[in-house]
C-alpha cells in the first residue's frame, strides 16, 4: 500500500492532483483509514499509470474515465496501444531533430535546403493534431468535427491542403523582417485564419489561444522556432493584433 503521498513523489504529480481524481472518480484510494489517510494498491497504480499515459496521448479526464470504466478494458493491449502511439512520436521526433539540424547546417551556409526540406516532418494532420491540444480546452466538440472533417477529405483535398498550410508559414517566413502588425503579415494571417475552417470554424477566444500556444506550449513553440527561433513570438504578435482588429 502507498500513501497518498508516497503514490504522488513515484508518479511525480502532485498529492492535490490525486486528491482531485479521487473528487471526480477517476482513481479512488484502495482504502481510506479510520483517521481518513488514502492508501492506494497495486491496482490503483496500475490505473493511475494507465492515467498518465492517456494524458499523454491527449485524452481529457472525462474521456480517460469513460474508457478506464468499460467492462471489457484490457490493460494489456491498452498498454500495446500506447506502445504504438509513442513509437510514431519517437519516429516524427527524430524527424524533426534531423530537419533542425539540417536546418542549422543550411543557416550556417555549409549545405542548401530546398523549401520543401525545409518543412520536412511538417504535415497537415501533425499540425492538426497540435492545433487539437490548444482548442480542446475550449469545446471537445469542435476536436469532434475537426477529426470528422479531415477524414472526409480526399487524398488529393488533403495535398491541397497540406500545401495551402505549407504556403501560409512560408510566406510568412519571408515577411519574419517587418512588423507583426505590418500590412503584408497581416494578409497571411488572414489567410491563416481562413485555412483554419478547413478543420473547424474558429473563434476568436480559439484564435487567441492558438496564438498563446504557439509561444507558450512546447510543442508548437519548437514546431515554429523549427522554421525560425523568433517565429513563436512574432506569429502570436501578428495573430494578437489579427483579432484585436476584428
Amino acid at each position: 500500500m502507498y500513501t497518498v503521498r508516497q503514490l504522488a513523489v513515484l508518479a511525480g504529480v502532485s498529492v492535490r492532483t490525486l486528491h482531485y481524481y479521487d473528487e471526480i472518480g477517476l482513481l479512488k484510494p484502495s482504502v481510506v483509514g479510520e483517521n481518513n489517510y488514502r492508501y492506494y494498491d497495486d491496482t490503483a497504480v496500475l490505473r493511475l499509470q494507465q492515467i498518465l499515459l492517456f494524458r499523454e496521448m491527449a485524452f481529457s479526464l472525462r474521456e480517460i474515465q469513460t474508457i478506464l470504466d468499460q467492462p471489457d478494458f484490457d490493460l494489456a493491449q491498452a498498454l500495446q496501444s500506447h506502445k504504438q502511439a509513442l513509437q510514431q512520436r519517437v519516429e516524427r521526433l527524430h524527424e524533426l531533430i534531423h530537419t533542425i539540424d539540417q536546418t542549422i547546417l543550411h543557416l550556417q551556409g555549409e549545405i542548401q535546403m530546398s523549401t520543401e526540406a525545409l518543412f520536412a516532418g511538417f504535415d497537415e494532420e501533425t499540425q492538426a493534431r497540435y492545433e487539437q491540444e490548444a482548442y480542446e480546452r475550449y469545446d471537445p466538440e469542435i476536436v469532434k468535427v475537426s477529426v470528422r472533417r479531415w477524414k472526409n477529405y480526399s487524398t488529393a483535398q488533403k495535398a491541397q491542403i497540406g500545401a495551402e498550410g505549407e504556403a501560409v508559414y512560408r510566406d510568412l517566413l519571408a515577411h519574419m523582417d517587418e512588423r507583426p502588425d505590418s500590412t503584408a503579415v497581416q494578409q497571411i494571417i488572414t489567410r491563416w485564419h481562413q485555412h483554419l475552417r478547413y478543420f473547424y470554424e474558429p473563434t476568436v477566444e480559439i484564435m487567441l489561444g492558438l496564438a498563446q500556444g504557439y509561444e507558450e506550449d512546447p510543442a508548437f513553440a519548437a514546431f515554429y522556432e523549427k522554421l525560425h527561433p523568433d517565429m513563436p513570438r512574432f506569429l502570436r504578435q501578428a495573430i494578437e493584433h489579427y483579432c484585436q482588429q476584428l
